[in-house]
């Protein structure tokens, strides 16, 4: 197993890198989220219902685009990223946009050491728990900042996508967690002709570990759905089905590509 260091310090570097090409990229669609652009999707809308007023904690915030847009909907929010580059745009944003959402750097792991307050919605979402190898420690910081009656809200890949090439010509990885997923990714998700040629260190987790983690915590699903489409063009060659729409060429209609849950305290 890779140690702790190493993984945090090897994606760390990582995402440091990707953030200015995604802040600058045509995916993010930087200027309209600026001017006003709702960036969550359908699914998440609907698990979050009405967050005017409440309070949110949004785990692997990136750049905080989402987190912005859940404080201009009227939430409390803070959100928390491992990446320096990005959270330092994230306090930027928040100031230039004169919003009041609060933002800290730290490893998801090490929250309790520097965040001790409850919420009632943690919220977190797409291509977040790849990045973390033990599910069992991480279902315990979402359960510790969940207040009693509150909810936590997770959008994700499926893990099946996890299983392909980054081409999906053929399965690469196991569905199940059996293994370090070791890569040299070149470019980005956002930009994939951007200058970077870097290591990524990440895990696949499978639907029954995640569940079980979660369940582990005393947390109850009231809510769990599978769709066949990514509201991102994040994968290379996907074919745009309908507006926030995107399949696999080939796979179109057979291949979960991502799901929602919503687990009450």
């Amino acid at each position: 197993m890779t140690n702790n260091t190493e993984y945090i310090a090897t994606n760390q570097a990582l995402w440091n890198a990707k953030t200015p090409h995604h802040i600058n990229s045509d995916f993010y669609r930087h200027a309209e989220f600026k001017a006003g652009m709702n960036t969550l999707n359908e699914m998440e809308l609907k698990l979050l219902g009405d967050v005017k007023g409440k309070t949110i904690l949004h785990l692997q915030c990136h750049f905080g685009q989402d987190t912005l847009t859940l404080a201009r909907m009227g939430a409390k929010v803070t959100g928390i990223d491992l990446s320096p580059a990005a959270i330092a745009e994230a306090q930027s944003l928040n100031t230039e946009l004169g919003l009041d959402a609060e933002f800290i750097c730290t490893n998801i792991y090490d929250l309790p050491q520097v965040l001790d307050k409850e919420y009632d919605i943690v919220f977190t979402s797409y291509g977040t728990i790849c990045w973390l190898p033990d599910l069992t420690a991480w279902a315990k910081i979402v359960s510790r900042y969940i207040q009693p009656g509150g909810a936590f809200v997770f959008a994700e890949f499926h893990p099946t996508v996890w299983m392909f090439d980054n081409n999906f010509t053929h399965v690469q990885y196991s569905y199940f967690n059996k293994e370090v997923i070791e890569e040299i990714e070149t470019g980005t998700y956002a930009d994939f002709s951007a200058d970077i040629t870097l290591k990524s260190i990440t895990w696949n987790h499978h639907l029954s570990e995640i569940f079980q983690s979660l369940l582990n915590e005393h947390l109850q699903m009231v809510h769990f759905e599978e769709l066949d489409y990514s509201p991102y063009a994040c994968f290379p060659q996907t074919v745009e089905i309908a507006p926030r729409k995107y399949q696999i060429p080939g796979m179109e209609g057979k291949l979960p590509m991502m799901y929602g849950l919503k687990m009450v305290k």
